[in-house]
């Protein structure tokens, strides 16, 4: 690992909170601003011995925070057209769901904060990585391309200013496609995610791609950000392209509002699996209980052990289920959040304030 690092521009130094506030970047200005530190410095969060029993985050509360936090723009949306008559163009939508699509993330970053500091982290004998000197720039840059150009697609290739999210609605005759599209969405996604991931660990023209990736070993919620740019382009536009033209394949096409729910979804997983958390969740799904009885969802602690304990050889691909992951064989044992050390009786819901 040493000498991949050595070749690698960045390092896992994280010492910048404690210099000068003067020498700071604008980077660094705007991750202080907005107190997006997923811990604070020097403020390390309590311990637990790996045997304490882990609390239990159930998946209602997860899907709650998603379906309330991505209502609130469609609200928003509706209000303006309902109360000006005037539709919301192509532009003007991308722009302002691009908006709410980060502050609802850096809200997702805070609320997590405050559940690691009444719960602790996974593995917490070692500290959590922190935001590098040479990696705000990146992080920041990555919440800013990833909301961008997402929303960019989505309204390009699936808005109609003519529907509103009130008439989008009304269409009862899209209810259960929708069911079937985000019940499928995730598989979808991670088949792509899945392939080109492990590729990336295991065929070694790729792995230069997504090393940067991995000098985290102890990742936080906003490290999920931390990246090169050809890791970015894959996961921020190609992934999600391929899998709405698979869904629209199989007469499965997305709207943009099923969309924006979509990413909702996409999103919550690819922070909440980075953050490092010390509870048992699974990332939620209209069919996580079927993938349960598989032994195919995929829990908060998976992820976390793919950066603790892979690097060009890993395992626990996938981000939003074990699909994949189980059909090829690369799964591998929990460890505090083993089925003998969760607590069911603590329960730990995602709040929304």
């Amino acid at each position: 690992m040493g000498r991949a690092q050595e070749h690698n521009q960045h390092s896992m130094v994280a010492d910048w909170p404690k210099a000068d506030p003067k020498t700071w970047n604008r980077a660094q200005r705007l991750v202080d601003y907005l107190r997006l530190y997923p811990i604070y410095p020097d403020e390390p969060p309590p311990k637990f011995a790996k045997t304490d029993k882990i609390p239990f985050m159930p998946a209602w509360s997860q899907h709650r925070y998603i379906l309330v936090y991505a209502a609130v723009p469609l609200l928003l949306h509706q209000a303006w057209v309902s109360l000006t008559g005037i539709p919301m163009g192509k532009i003007a939508a991308a722009l302002f769901y691009y908006t709410a699509y980060k502050l609802i993330a850096v809200r997702e970053v805070r609320l997590l904060r405050g559940l690691i500091y009444q719960h602790g982290v996974l593995d917490g004998d070692v500290a959590r990585d922190g935001i590098p000197n040479t990696g705000a720039w990146k992080i920041i840059g990555e919440l800013e391309k990833t909301m961008g150009f997402r929303m960019a697609m989505a309204a390009f290739l699936t808005y109609d200013p003519a529907v509103s999210p009130l008439q989008a609605l009304r269409d009862t005759s899209t209810y259960a496609p929708f069911l079937a599209k985000l019940c499928l969405y995730g598989v979808v996604l991670d088949f792509f995610f899945y392939s080109y991931h492990r590729a990336c660990h295991e065929l070694p023209g790729l792995w230069k791609y997504h090393r940067t990736h991995h000098l985290a070993k102890h990742p936080t919620a906003v490290h999920s950000g931390f990246a090169d740019d050809e890791q970015e382009i894959i996961e921020i536009l190609i992934v999600p392209f391929l899998t709405y033209l698979t869904l629209s394949a199989v007469g499965l096409r997305l709207g943009f509002y099923e969309w924006w729910i979509c990413f909702e979804y996409l999103t919550w997983a690819e922070v909440w699996g980075h953050c490092g958390l010390r509870v048992h969740g699974v990332v939620p799904s209209p069919i996580s209980a079927v993938l349960g009885v598989l032994g195919m969802e995929l829990a908060l602690e998976d992820h976390d052990l793919h950066h603790r304990k892979g690097w060009k050889k890993s395992f626990n691909y996938g981000k939003q289920t074990r699909v994949w992951d189980r059909l090829f064989g690369t799964t591998t044992d929990r460890l505090e959040a083993d089925k003998s050390n969760i607590d069911y009786t603590k329960r730990v819901p995602m709040s929304l304030h």
